[in-house]
């Protein structure tokens, strides 16, 4: 089969024939049929991860099943078997095997699952058009959700900041829209992207250093020092500030460092259920993002167009 690997950390991805994977005690195969590319798979070929290598990368995964039919990947693993596992959270379970990230993943024609829970059916959801959701739209359904008891609290006087609208932002904007009444603003340095920002639901959408006031709810999608920076001089008195971004940021925290009672938290991808219910959300919502697809042997040329900046939506590779 067709495969892409990471050979060496900082080097570009490789196209390979692979033998068909072989399934494991309990473990199911897939034929994908496509696979999101995400920043964390750049984060990967950085090394940030430390990953084994050679590693197949691609976790926002969608395939066919030979009982469930179509079905989008549950891609971090978890040891099943410690208590963060049995409350649901894999994905922070501390000895995770990531699909794409420690073991290999769907820039593939085929992929090993070890559970049949990790795969969730589509239903009718286009699989080329879905694969985003299994990280993209999750991590951000999962992100919104953090910050839904401060701004339902808050109803119609709430006041949300999205900062950064790339991929996941832009999940993030239409979370916001469709599940609470605050008013939505969202600070990108991109005119694109903010233009982007109006057209799926913010009220407004302004430049770094162009923020007005606080705010009950601020989602980083970015995660850097100057978006942290800025989240904490914006973020009212019991506000919630859900950090998203994998770019390093470090801010002080203690009394008198950041407003009362404000709430600092970090949020990882989502559950199982989470996705499925995001699946559901998205079968009675419209979810409006834009999806270039790309073959899969051209994955090297979409992680560097991903590194551009230049991408406003997400990029999907097809088998």
């Amino acid at each position: 089969m067709k495969a892409i690997e990471l050979q060496d950390f900082n080097h570009p991805l490789v196209v390979v024939d692979r033998p068909p994977p072989v399934v494991g005690a309990g473990g199911h195969l897939i034929d994908v049929t496509a696979c999101g590319v995400c920043h964390s798979d750049i984060h990967v070929v950085d090394g940030q991860f430390s990953s084994p290598l050679p590693l197949v990368p691609g976790h926002e995964v969608t395939g066919v099943h030979d009982v469930l039919g179509p079905v989008m990947l549950y891609a971090p693993w978890g040891c099943r078997s410690c208590w963060i596992c049995e409350t649901g959270h894999e994905m922070i379970c501390p000895d995770a095997t990531e699909a794409g990230l420690i073991v290999d993943g769907g820039y593939a024609e085929q992929m090993c699952v070890p559970h049949l829970e990790y795969l969730q059916p589509l239903g009718d959801l286009d699989p080329v058009r879905s694969a985003p959701l299994a990280c993209g739209g999750l991590t951000a359904f999962r992100a919104v959700r953090q910050a839904a008891d401060v701004l339902h609290r808050r109803g119609s006087k709430a006041r949300a900041l999205v900062i950064g609208a790339g991929g996941l932002g832009q999940f993030g904007i239409q979370f916001l829209r469709l599940t609470s009444d605050a008013e939505i603003w969202v600070v990108d340095q991109s005119p694109q992207k903010r233009e982007r920002a109006l057209e799926l639901g913010a009220d407004r959408a302004v430049g770094p250093g162009e923020l007005d006031g606080t705010f009950d709810a601020i989602i980083d999608f970015v995660g850097a020092q100057p978006t942290l920076e800025s989240a904490a001089q914006h973020v009212g008195r019991r506000g919630i500030v859900v950090v998203v971004g994998l770019y390093g940021g470090r801010i002080p925290f203690g009394i008198g460092a950041v407003p009362p009672e404000a709430q600092f938290m970090s949020s990882f991808w989502g559950t199982v259920a989470e996705l499925g219910e995001l699946i559901h959300f998205a079968h009675s919502h419209r979810l409006e993002y834009t999806v270039e697809t790309m073959p899969l042997v051209e994955a090297e040329q979409a992680h560097q167009k991903l590194r551009s900046g230049l991408v406003t939506g997400r990029i999907v590779l097809v088998t």
